[in-house]
């Protein structure tokens, strides 16, 4: 079964635009793409040729892996500049065998694996004059956030909202990710919010 999660209460051109079979398509690939990759050790070529053009569309993706609601890699990209396909395979085969937090999934936990991906909308700017004013502005649930400053940056998608509900711990959480720490603030620092279309599958082997 797949699972779809949109992340935006507001009308959105992520929202309507990729249906069941087109969401089953890019699961396979990301599926496609683990399991080329645990034999020859780089994600696949793409023939974008034998896709339709929504698939062929310059977008940002992240790739989640879990294995009993577990987090088993993650990576993606926060601004587009490839083929939504190949973003895909490529962000799948990096979560699962060179995300750095992890070892590399071995043959037995890919059977295990449950995949989930997020097509990101184009990140917008924030405007404020202190964090109190950044942490009014985010929208639990919907906002995926990036923040930036001194060449550190880190994000979080909008499902971290599901273990951080509350604007100022998410805030905090995430500005220890990006290496500041919780009460860490400047003049320079920015942030930019996002949206996502999110969908997963809780088996790799059923969309094979």
């Amino acid at each position: 079964m797949i699972i779809t999660e949109l992340s935006d209460t507001e009308p959105s051109v992520l929202s309507n635009t990729y249906d069941s079979d087109d969401q089953k398509t890019m699961l396979r690939v990301a599926s496609e793409a683990i399991n080329y990759g645990r034999i020859n050790h780089k994600p696949p070529s793409i023939n974008l040729s034998q896709y339709a053009e929504i698939f062929r569309e310059t977008r940002a993706t992240f790739v989640t892996l879990e294995i009993n609601n577990q987090l088993r890699g993650c990576i993606g990209s926060l601004m587009g500049y490839r083929p939504l396909l190949n973003d895909i395979a490529s962000n799948a085969f990096v979560a699962a065998f060179k995300d750095p937090r992890f070892s590399p999934v071995t043959t037995e936990e890919i059977k295990e694996l449950e995949i989930h991906i997020s097509i990101l909308s184009p990140a917008e700017d924030m405007s404020f004059d202190s964090e109190h004013s950044l942490i009014e502005q985010l929208r639990p649930n919907i906002d995926g956030l990036i923040i930036m400053d001194k060449e550190k940056r880190a994000t979080f998608l909008p499902s971290v909202w599901e273990s951080s509900p509350n604007p100022a711990l998410f805030l905090s959480e995430l500005k220890q990710k990006a290496g500041f720490n919780q009460n860490y603030w400047s003049k320079t620092f920015s942030a930019q919010r996002y949206t996502t279309f999110s969908f997963g599958q809780n088996s790799l082997w059923t969309i094979l």
